[in-house]
């Protein structure tokens, strides 16, 4: 028997998933559940990523990087049926929480996570930042450094941002989200 501490309500839940097969598990996830009309319990599945810009030999190369390898986030109504539906499929291991009870996510971790009703695109779209504008990087691996923008792309609510890494000059795309003007 399957149960949630907050049975009835649509909350974010973690699964756990082998390793390399997020996007496999969140297909089946969605396809299942369009198959046996439970669209009304299952509302939204996310893999999330992060853009990394790497530079090898004097060559920039963007790619897409999972944040939370292993897991995928679902916005989900848990009942026993849509508890054996996501635990049935291929590739998952289970969800966080105890063997009989999903623990969903605290209003911080959805917060964090950038899970909240309005898309972080959203939330940020006010950030309006300017070439030359000194930033500071909120998080991800370069968190705490500083770095000048080169680059405002709008419209996917980014910036190219110049950091130092390891003495030299790198640029990094960054998110609005990720970015906050120096004080």
């Amino acid at each position: 028997m399957a149960t949630s501490l907050n049975e009835g309500t649509p909350q974010w839940y973690v699964i756990h998933t082998y390793s390399g097969y997020e996007n496999a598990v969140k297909t089946a996830i969605e396809q299942a559940a369009e198959n046996r009309g439970m669209q009304d319990k299952i509302f939204e599945l996310r893999v999330p990523t992060e853009e990394v810009t790497e530079s090898k030999d004097g060559k920039e190369k963007t790619t897409e990087r999972k944040i939370y390898p292993g897991y995928v986030i679902v916005n989900m109504i848990i009942d026993d049926e849509s508890w054996h539906l996501v635990r049935n499929v291929r590739g998952v291991t289970g969800f966080i929480g105890t063997q009989t009870t999903a623990v969903p996510l605290t209003p911080a971790e959805i917060e964090k996570m950038g899970l909240n009703s309005e898309t972080p695109s959203k939330v940020d779209a006010k950030a309006d930042f300017a070439v030359d504008e000194a930033v500071v990087v909120l998080d991800g691996p370069l968190s705490g450094q500083f770095g000048t923008i080169v680059q405002v792309d709008a419209a996917r609510q980014s910036a190219i941002v110049i950091v130092s890494m390891f003495g030299r000059e790198t640029p990094v795309e960054l998110s609005f989200s990720q970015i906050k003007r120096e004080a």
